[in-house]
């Protein structure tokens, strides 16, 4: 029943092209509210996924929905999802608000929205424009724009941010934490983990066939250690003291040490209180990018369940705790 929440629900998905797994056992929710990321390596099998979500591929078995039905089943698709999957399909010749009439006439979306997306996307002063001699940034934009136009409550977004510049990703980054604050939902894939980063509020990532992980990013930071690395004039006193505090330390083969979940601020009073005198300190910070490919190859030691067989998979508290997706395409 079309419960009209916003809610994107993927269970048990899995499709199969001949002999490749594109997708395999994939589960997880996506919430409104907050825009999540969709990661993974080329060929995980993200687009496919998106594509089933969206009623683009038919799964070999499991189940997408939207608003508790699937895509097909949504009385008024176009005024519940907006989505952009590729920034190419344009005529040439037809100016953007050409575009725009034309998708509003197929959708049955009133004529008046089109130059309301076009300024949401900042394309209004090009809306009579060839979309011929559009860059790829404001091909975008028009992507965007096209989602848009029926007021959805939910945007699935694969790669949004291709193409565009550094101005233009920041607009990107702002529009869409707004568009979730007003309580609706935003599944976006991409591969700028630097920009992401800052967008978004919970992550999917998938990898050899699997979920690797499913919550919220800081929670994801916080499963790996911060390290202080610091330079000591004695370093096995200094061992000794934050052994003493509780600490682990690492040998560098720098000849610093690497102080296992503390600041350098905790370090160095602990140096204090031993009589020892540091000659570096620096705060490792563990961001997005470093943890998306210890996840991926395998080499993230913060979360218990690492590639974890077909029944598990670590996620928030409270999470779907379901497996994902893997494969190619």
């Amino acid at each position: 029943m079309h419960d009209g929440s916003g809610r994107i629900h993927v269970q048990g998905l899995n499709k199969t092209f001949g002999p490749v797994h594109a997708v395999q056992d994939l589960s997880f929710t996506v919430q409104p509210g907050a825009v999540t990321g969709f990661l993974g390596p080329n060929g995980a099998g993200k687009t496919t996924a998106l594509r089933m979500i969206l009623g683009l591929v038919t799964p070999t078995s499991g189940t997408a929905t939207i608003n508790g039905v699937p895509f097909a089943e949504l009385p008024n698709p176009g005024g519940v999802v907006g989505a952009v999957l590729d920034a190419h399909g344009f005529h040439p010749n037809r100016t953007a608000r050409d575009h725009l009439l034309c998708y509003a006439a197929a959708t049955n979306v009133p004529d008046g929205q089109v130059d309301r997306a076009l300024e949401l996307v900042g394309l209004g002063m090009a809306a009579d424009r060839r979309v011929g001699g559009f860059s790829l940034g404001m091909r975008q934009r028009l992507a965007l724009a096209t989602a848009l136009l029926g007021d959805p409550q939910v945007v699935v977004l694969d790669e949004p941010a291709n193409g565009l510049d550094p101005e233009g990703i920041a607009w990107l980054r702002g529009f869409l934490q707004a568009f979730a604050a007003g309580g609706r939902t935003v599944l976006m894939s991409s591969h700028f983990l630097r920009e992401i980063e800052h967008t978004v509020d919970r992550l999917v990532i998938i990898s050899q066939g699997r979920c690797v992980y499913d919550g919220h990013i800081e929670e994801l930071r916080a499963a790996e250690q911060s390290r202080a690395l610091v330079q000591a004039d004695s370093p096995d006193a200094l061992v000794s003291k934050v052994q003493e505090a509780g600490f682990g330390v690492e040998h560098l083969p720098d000849g610093r040490l690497a102080v296992l979940g503390a600041d350098s601020r905790t370090v160095a009073d602990l140096a204090l209180e031993a009589g020892v005198a540091l000659y570096g300190m620096q705060d490792e910070r563990i961001d997005l990018e470093q943890l998306f490919f210890r996840l991926t190859h395998g080499q993230f030691t913060g979360l218990t369940h690492y590639a974890p067989p077909a029944s598990q998979v670590w996620a928030r508290p409270g999470g779907p705790g379901q497996p994902g997706d893997g494969g190619s395409v």
